[in-house]
Order: C-alpha cells, then structure tokens, then sequence
C-alpha cells in the first residue's frame, strides 16, 4: 500500500530525502478558440488593465496562414501572471478542448467601476452588483463573463477576522 509522498515523508516503504519542494509561482493558463489568443490578450488589456510580460508564437507556422498560433503570452494581473494560449489540434497540446468551470476572482475596492470597464471592453455584465453576508467576499461583488467564456467575479477584498478556524 502505497502511502504519502510529500517532502520527506514515505513512499511504498522506502523513506525519502527530505528535500523541500518550493513552488515560485502558479500561473493558470487559459486556451481560447484557435486564433482568438492575441485577441483574448487586448480584451484582457482593456477590460481589466493587465499587462503583457511576454508572447511566444509558434516558430514553425508559416507566414501565409490566417494568424500565428500564440503558443503562449503571459500576462500581469495584480500580482498574477496568467497564461493565455490558443488551443490548438496538435496531438502535443496538452488541452483538447476549451475549459469550462473556471473562475477568476478579481479584488478591487471600485467593484462599479471595475465592471463598468470589463463591459465597455466587451464583457457581458452577469446580473446586478451585489453586497452582503450572502457575497462570496461578505462585500460588493459583480460578475462579468469575458468573450471567450471565462467568468470573472469582482469583489471588494476579503474582510479579516481575527478569529478563523481552519
């Protein structure tokens, strides 16, 4: 029976070398509709005020086709880098098929505002702003959906309290 393998613990008998894994960074990466990458890219831009780090196309697309297939392009939203990346047919992609279920959380205490913007840029407003215990943030919350199917809750920050139970 195999049983845990997490820093230095056991694995199927045999202990391990206690050799802390250090995680850098999580960077979700999100695939859109085949040639809608750099697009998704300046919606993001627009609506929520990211900003591109990087951009990668794909080096052996030939220049006569449609669009370039954006491999990725890494942009800054508050402090998150996220990934955007055209989905492609390639037996090598490691997505077959556009995600659904995601869900992306933005803080900001302009909650109207911050909506307002993501709707001028293209986003569909997804109800009324609402505020109250029964928010996912005790706070103002909004929910816009993106073109390309990504559902963004914009909320004012989390309240604190000091005494939280895990």
């Amino acid at each position: 029976m195999a049983t845990e393998g997490a820093n230095g613990v056991e694995i199927n008998g045999a202990s391990a070398e206690k050799k802390a894994v250090v995680f850098t960074a999580v960077k979700p990466q999100l695939f859109v509709e085949s040639s809608k990458a750099s697009d998704a890219v300046a919606f993001y831009k627009a609506a929520f005020g990211a900003e591109e780090l990087n951009r990668v196309s794909h080096p052996k697309r030939k220049a006569d086709q449609e669009l370039p297939l954006l491999l990725s392009a890494e942009i800054k939203l508050g402090s998150t880098s996220i990934l955007i990346s055209d989905l492609s047919d390639d037996s090598t992609a490691p997505v077959k098929t556009a995600s659904s279920g995601l869900v992306f959380c933005l803080e900001t205490e302009d909650v109207e505002a911050a909506v307002d913007m993501a709707v001028k840029a293209g986003a569909v407003a997804d109800g009324e702003i609402s505020e109250g215990e029964g928010t996912c943030c005790g706070g103002r919350v909004g929910k816009v959906k993106d073109p390309y199917g990504i559902v963004w809750v914009i909320c004012t920050p989390a309240k604190k309290f000091a005494n939280v139970e895990a």
